[in-house]
């Protein structure tokens, strides 16, 4: 296949699992306070990321970002929602840098780094009196962004290994 035709395809993919992504993102296990929740969202970008590697799955969570912002995000500085948003979704396109496991938890601390950064400069005053800001934000984020990691990326684990007999991968 022509090169510009793989990209195309490539594309095509891309936008379905970023939709997929913010649909899934309106189905929330569990609601969290501050507009957090536990949801399956991050699995499509898992999945794409897996199969188109580390340009393509970093390109994809910015538009997720992006979206998500356009589509109802609390956004309360512009630095809050480069960190919220675009930088921490970007974040989930390295699970690509080394499949399964080992990625997941790269992209996790990375996407949880820059939650934790966004809560403590930011939303400091939410943390109850005379606890930290940094603990707080940590204890909330962690507890947030781990189970969501672990629920997606379960899912994406199991998706991954019977796409990978059925669909051809690009590099």
């Amino acid at each position: 296949m022509p090169s510009k035709h793989k990209n195309v395809l490539i594309m095509i993919e891309g936008a379905l699992c970023i939709a997929l992504s913010i649909v899934l993102s309106y189905f929330a296990l569990f609601k969290m306070s501050q507009d957090g929740s536990v949801d399956f969202s991050l699995m499509p970008l898992i999945v794409f990321s897996y199969r188109r590697g580390l340009k393509w799955g970093i390109q994809a969570g910015i538009v997720t970002g992006l979206l998500r912002i356009f589509l109802g995000g609390y956004v309360y500085n512009p630095v809050q929602a480069i960190l919220d948003y675009i930088l921490s979704y970007a974040f989930v396109g390295l699970t690509a840098m080394h499949p399964r496991i080992v990625g997941l938890i790269i992209s996790a601390i990375g996407k949880i780094a820059c939650h934790v950064l966004s809560g403590v400069i930011f939303f400091a005053n939410y943390a109850p009196k005379g606890q930290s800001p940094l603990v707080y934000s940590l204890a909330y984020n962690v507890h947030v962004e781990s189970v969501k990691y672990i629920l997606s990326g379960i899912v994406a684990l199991i998706l991954w290994k019977a796409l990978e007999h059925e669909l051809p991968v690009s590099e």
